[in-house]
């Protein structure tokens, strides 16, 4: 059974190690050395602002697992109250591991009208650490095969956005997610949007896991390879569909437009940079045809979702210099007031 845990019953802080060694703490994860400290003074309208702190919210549940498997005092803490937020709930799963966290923003009545949100839903991605790799790779398989909503971790972070939106109504909640946990925050949106409640949400980093294919240098013969597949698949959904119809109200992808998640992407991160060629090279028709073929053939069983396929996104892709995979793929990518990107509205119609 996963479930809530407020704050103040979690007892991770407050509490010293007695008879134990000082657990190790990296650089990367003290804010005063690795967060934003250059956002002293937060606009709310300022995109790049905006990005970083959410994705420094992130960071924080990251922080807030390994505190929890170090028994470690109080490291996290600096990645939220640094922008005036605090705890209100935590995520927890079956096997006892951090995967998510609430965050409400303390002065949110003096800064309503300037885009700041009252609640933010944070969910962390994989932690490659004994006390929760085991649940985590189970959540990384269900990804690519479609199966995400089944999750324990799906089911609780909806049930957590449903009250939080209860609570403040969906212009005051944002989502924020990395990695997996971005894959959780992607789908959880979708399905508020169905519901006809978009919300606000940052994605860094969501797994689209990209063929062999993506490493052809022939740009020609890669995007004749791409639309020779997407084709094939979206034929064999209009043959399986048959001539059957749906209005507009009844498709998904119309249904879903109305939402624009802000999604970051690295093109040397081998697990969100297909989504660039995804948003970028398609067209409304065939992309539905596209969808309902994904849907049809490329998961187990017929009510599994695509959880990445969306309509429209607004796509920041990171331009700058990324060494190895890791800082490809990492969160501290995402506040770097050096970054080179470039953001770009794909919205469907």
């Amino acid at each position: 059974m996963t479930f809530f845990c407020p704050v103040s019953d979690l007892g991770i802080y407050g509490r010293r190690i007695i008879g134990k060694e000082e657990p190790i703490t990296s650089e990367k994860e003290i804010f005063s050395l690795s967060g934003p400290v250059h956002l002293a003074s937060v606009d709310w309208n300022n995109f790049h602002h905006r990005t970083s702190i959410a994705a420094s919210l992130v960071k924080g549940v990251y922080i807030l697992e390994h505190d929890r498997q170090q028994n470690r005092q109080g490291v996290a803490p600096p990645w939220w109250e640094f922008f005036h937020f605090q705890l209100n709930h935590l995520l927890i799963d079956v096997d006892g591991s951090i995967f998510g966290a609430v965050y409400e923003f303390k002065y949110f009545a003096f800064h309503s009208a300037q885009n700041a949100p009252r609640f933010v839903v944070a969910f962390r991605g994989t932690i490659k650490k004994r006390g929760s790799i085991l649940r985590d790779f189970e959540l990384d398989l269900l990804c690519p095969c479609n199966e995400l909503h089944r999750s324990s971790r799906f089911q609780l972070a909806e049930q957590a956005l449903r009250n939080i939106v209860a609570l403040a109504g969906a212009t005051n909640v944002w989502l924020a997610g990395h990695s997996s946990g971005s894959a959780i925050a992607l789908l959880g949106g979708k399905k508020m949007t169905t519901m006809g409640i978009p919300i606000e949400s940052y994605l860094f980093n969501p797994p689209l896991l990209s063929s062999p294919i993506e490493r052809i240098k022939n740009q020609k013969l890669k995007h004749g390879i791409h639309f020779t597949s997407s084709m094939v698949k979206a034929g064999l959904a209009v043959a399986l569909k048959g001539n059957r119809q749906r209005s507009q109200l009844e498709d998904p992808f119309v249904a879903l437009s109305t939402w624009l998640p802000y999604l970051f992407v690295n093109p040397a991160d081998p697990i969100c940079s297909k989504y660039i060629g995804f948003l970028c090279k398609r067209t409304g028709k065939f992309e539905r045809l596209l969808a309902a073929g994904s849907k049809l053939l490329g998961a187990p069983g017929r009510d599994s979702e695509p959880s990445h396929l969306i309509p429209s996104a607004y796509l920041t892709v990171n331009l700058s210099e990324s060494p190895s995979f890791k800082q490809a793929h990492g969160i501290h990518q995402w506040w770097n007031p050096n970054l080179k990107f470039q953001s770009e509205q794909h919205k469907f119609s």
